[in-house]
């Protein structure tokens, strides 16, 4: 399928990046309407990003566990925001065992409830505190518009939980978990993000006060990249999660979650890709490196792939992820496109001259033709590779950063901010007022996305109603 263009980017960005999705096998549709098979290569880039969020949870003292995909309905029920927000995308389990059950069980749309019973009994004492625990698992929320990695009714995520004190050790954990979403999506996946809170109308069902990195993807959409809420004491409550005090007195605990899920990897896809294919963070991609060996007939085949073994083993002994493309009856240009559309870093060429002359070709996936490519000698070939890597990742955020910045407008009435909605972000004052907040998003067809934790520090008026405004937000149109 390498040979078959993929849709034009600029004229039907929604198709492209369907099209990507199946034809760089990163996931294909399942059986069920709205659920998605993640395929290898799509999976690789997931346990990447994984493996990165993971290290850095253990950094900051959080510990993995698992908790059941059952969750009794009246649990849901507890906690009445909770279930008022989950309730339409609820999947429920009503009969088991050729039988009708007792009561139903609910799939998890998240985990708040089942870990806060279980909080309810671990915990005793200010001892105890605080928990910190977070799982890997995949939840169900039964939506009706669904969009490979973007939206379906299962996804795969990590959701985190933990149990404090007071309200202050539960807003610095809230915060350090966006710092840490952030920390990861600039540095790893090359994406800039905007951290911010949510309006009250936007924020998690249950939760006190909710926290989003914002990311402005290749059509100048937003997309919500990751979420940490500070839930205060309404789980603790509804579950009875206590502990005794220094002084002896009982306590409610002051909770908080966070996730970031595959909805990530299509953030990746569209803010880095091309009408190519995949460009694919090297920090992140599956397979750093590939390796595409050049010959014509069988004696050539032999010099050069010996030549190429050598290559990878310099290059995984330096811990770059790398891949020797020994596909039969494929031509060097089919695989040119092929690891193009998949989007791997960076490519290195190896035919008969090359080897004569002990050099190599390097090309750089996010530079077209020539401007990507250079001749580099194979002594030191590690090295060569590992600068051109860096080169590329920060190029990629060079260039979303450079992207998001020219889609930015900071409008001064409502013509221009609907207007600016059409092509990107508009960067606002709003006077905090939620009705204020439904007609500009009917007015306009956009949503306060956050208010950005930084600030110009001067107050402004509010681009609907024109009142004193303390705070500039965020709108935009989403996925």
């Amino acid at each position: 399928m390498a040979d078959l263009k993929l849709p034009s980017r600029s004229e039907d960005f929604s198709e492209w990046y369907n099209q990507l999705v199946l034809r760089a096998e990163l996931a294909d549709y399942a059986p069920v309407r709205g659920c998605m098979i993640v395929r290898p290569y799509g999976w690789a880039l997931w346990e990447n990003i994984t493996a990165q969020l993971d290290r850095r949870f253990k950094a900051a003292g959080h510990v993995n566990a698992a908790f059941p995909l059952l969750i009794p309905q009246s649990f849901i029920s507890k906690e009445q925001s909770h279930v008022a927000g989950f309730s339409p995308e609820l999947a429920v389990v009503t009969h088991g065992g050729g039988e009708k059950l007792e009561e139903p069980l609910v799939i998890r749309p998240t985990s708040e409830t089942i870990i806060g019973h279980a909080y309810a009994k671990w915990i005793q004492s200010y001892r105890d505190l605080p928990v910190l625990i977070n799982q890997w698992n995949s939840v169900v929320r039964w939506e009706l518009r669904t969009k490979l990695f973007l939206r379906t009714l299962e996804f795969f995520w990590q959701e985190g939980h933990t149990a404090h004190a007071t309200f202050d050790e539960a807003e610095a954990e809230t915060r350090q978990m966006l710092d840490i979403y952030t920390d990861f999506a600039v540095n790893e996946a090359a994406i800039p993000v905007i951290p911010g809170k949510k309006s009250q109308s936007e924020r998690f069902a249950g939760a006190d006060a909710t926290y989003s990195i914002e990311a402005m993807m290749g059509d100048g959409k937003a997309l919500q990249a990751g979420t940490s809420h500070n839930l205060g004491q309404n789980f603790a409550k509804a579950f009875e999660i206590r502990y005794l005090d220094q002084g002896g007195a009982l306590q409610h605990c002051w909770t908080t979650s966070w996730g970031l899920s595959t909805r990530f990897v299509g953030a990746i896809i569209m803010v880095h890709g091309d009408d190519q294919g995949l460009i694919l963070p090297p920090r992140l991609a599956p397979h750093q490196v590939v390796i595409v060996p050049i010959f014509k007939n069988d004696e050539e085949k032999t010099l050069v792939f010996e030549t190429a073994k050598k290559i990878r083993e310099q290059l995984i002994k330096a811990e770059i992820r790398v891949k020797v493309d020994e596909r039969e009856g494929q031509s060097p240009g089919f695989k040119f496109n092929d690891w193009e559309m998949r989007g791997v870093p960076l490519r290195i060429e190896i035919g008969p001259k090359d080897v004569a002359k002990g050099s190599l070709v390097l090309a750089r996936r996010d530079k077209p033709g020539k401007e990507g490519k250079s001749f580099v000698s194979q002594d030191g070939i590690a090295e060569s590779v590992t600068q051109q890597l860096a080169a590329v990742q920060r190029a990629l955020l060079d260039r979303a950063l450079a992207f998001r910045n020219t889609h930015t407008f900071e409008p001064k009435n409502m013509h221009d901010f609907q207007t600016a909605v059409e092509q990107g972000f508009a960067r606002a004052y709003w006077c905090g007022d939620a009705s204020c907040e439904e007609q500009i998003k009917e007015a306009a067809k956009a949503t306060l996305r956050c208010i950005p934790l930084e600030q110009p520090g001067a107050a402004g008026a509010c681009i609907f109603c024109e009142k004193h405004a303390k705070e500039m937000a965020i709108f935009g149109k989403a996925y």
